[in-house]
């Protein structure tokens, strides 16, 4: 009896040792939070710190004003300064004073914590407080007071924190409709992590102010910014993806398609999993998409498919077959039915370029179809203006080489050349050297393979009569038949 209620024991405790514990409270984790700062700047890790930034993100979700209030009662003791600070900017916290000296009450006061604690508390109330749109100008100027504070400090063990606290300042003025009004700050803060060697901060701060500058749509200043500074090697990837994004709506805007593409795949390859940043994951797909038509490359099917990009790009997709059928009208009515959302994405003047990219298109479909075909007849079928137009758009066709033929002013025709040198004894030529090629390197593969027959059984049985010899050999020698002078005179 004693072995079964000891076995029901064992498979008791291993049933709830393989229950995962119930996930920590919010007050619980920002004090453990809190911790592994303390931890982090007493042993100048910085591991620890980047363990607390990559929580933020859910810890941001399930935070609120009354969580805070607690968490700042237990840190910091009662007569701080920075408790009051920090509370203050806090709704809902004039009444708080009594209840936090009952509470307080035959417990040890806690010592202060190092600034670090502080800014990351400050970093943690401004998300509180972009959450609802009615404290945006609160936030707005914590976060200005929060960067003058890291201005002020200079501590080499707050820089993480600081690139998350610069990227928080950014998104307050955003959402407070002040995102122009925020780049003499961010620039002076730029200088100064430059000057501080602070890599993550400055990463973080480039990357701020290139948002500010497309989105604004002074591509000219960003691509001067790009050329004046240097992006940090340390980076993160999640910076560099942003970085890269950045750059590749510079390049594309520059006319610079291959350059752009190059960087929107970096992009598209340091960006984290598409569950996790969906939204970034979709707007660099649509500019890589466009770009991709843009060089005259259809995108992949397959793309269309996945499930974080399949509702998003539904407007794309459609533009991709009007593109690949080389169909203008079929284009215009894409463009005209999806223009809210490419105006929204900000890609609607380069949808627009991809117009010259339909009708070249269109024109090598025609000049496959037909060996002869009047220049009203493409007016027609390709849906444009007038026969000079055609006229145009057909010679330069002719002259980029995306076509060959040529164009009977005359007769007001255009006989393509594709047709004529379809057959004849030039391809017939080319395929008889292209095949004599093949057998004479297929013939030659086949005599370098071949060996001498039998040939391994020589060398058997050269070793074989070898071994014979030296048997005979050892055999005279202890019979003792053969002499010195027999063997040589140094044996």
């Amino acid at each position: 009896m004693k072995n079964k209620d000891g076995k029901k024991d064992e498979e008791k405790k291993t049933e709830e040792s393989k229950t995962p514990p119930p996930p920590p409270t919010p007050l619980a984790e920002i004090k453990s939070n809190i911790a592994l700062i303390d931890r982090a700047v007493s042993t100048l890790e910085p591991r620890f710190t980047h363990r607390v930034l990559r929580s933020l993100t859910a810890l941001r979700r399930r935070t609120d004003a009354v969580v805070l209030r607690n968490a700042i009662d237990e840190i910091y003791p009662k007569d701080s300064t920075t408790r009051k600070s920090l509370l203050s900017w806090l709704p809902g916290s004039s009444d708080s004073g009594s209840s936090m000296d009952i509470d307080s009450s035959g417990k040890s006061t806690p010592q202060e914590p190092v600034p670090e604690v502080e800014v990351y508390i400050r970093l943690v109330i401004i998300y509180t407080l972009l959450s609802s749109s009615e404290s945006y100008g609160k936030a707005l100027q914590l976060a200005k007071e929060t960067g003058e504070r890291i201005l002020a400090l200079n501590r080499r063990s707050m820089d993480p924190i600081a690139a998350k606290v610069w990227y928080a300042v950014d998104r307050a003025y955003e959402l407070g409709g002040e995102l122009a009004d925020a780049r003499p700050l961010l620039l002076s803060a730029q200088r100064t992590a430059s000057l501080r060697h602070d890599d993550e901060s400055q990463a973080a701060l480039i990357n701020c102010l290139l948002r500010s500058y497309i989105n604004y749509s002074l591509f000219d200043q960003a691509d001067k910014l790009v050329s004046k500074t240097t992006f940090p090697t340390s980076a993160s990837n999640p910076q560099y993806a942003r970085y890269h994004y950045y750059l590749g709506r510079i390049r594309v805007v520059q006319l610079n398609y291959s350059e752009a593409h190059r960087n929107l795949q970096q992009a598209i390859r340091r960006a984290p999993q598409p569950r996790t940043a969906p939204g970034f994951y979709q707007a660099v797909h649509k500019f890589f998409i466009v770009v991709e038509l843009l060089m005259g490359d259809i995108p992949d099917r397959s793309l269309f498919r996945h499930p974080v990009l399949e509702k998003a790009l539904t407007a794309y997709f459609d533009i991709v077959k009007a593109v690949r059928t080389g169909s203008l009208s079929q284009f215009q009515a894409t463009l005209s039915k999806h223009s809210a959302q490419f105006t929204a994405d900000k890609t609607y003047t380069l949808i627009l370029r991809l117009r010259q990219n339909v009708i070249k298109t269109g024109i090598r479909r025609l000049s496959l179809s037909y060996s002869r075909i009047s220049l009203r007849d493409i007016c027609h079928k390709l849906h444009l203006d007038s026969e000079e137009d055609a006229e145009y758009i057909v010679g330069k066709a002719i002259r980029d080489g995306v076509i060959e033929g040529r164009i009977v002013h005359e007769s007001g025709w255009m006989e393509c050349a594709g047709q004529k040198r379809g057959y004849g004894p030039e391809v017939s030529d080319v395929f008889g050297r292209r095949i004599a090629f093949c057998l004479d390197l297929h013939n030659q593969s086949v005599k370098a393979m071949r060996y001498p027959l039998n040939a391994h059984r020589k060398e058997l049985a050269a070793a074989e009569g070898a071994r014979e010899r030296e048997k005979e050999l050892a055999k005279e020698i202890q019979e003792g038949e053969l002499d010195d002078e027999d063997l040589g005179g140094d044996f």
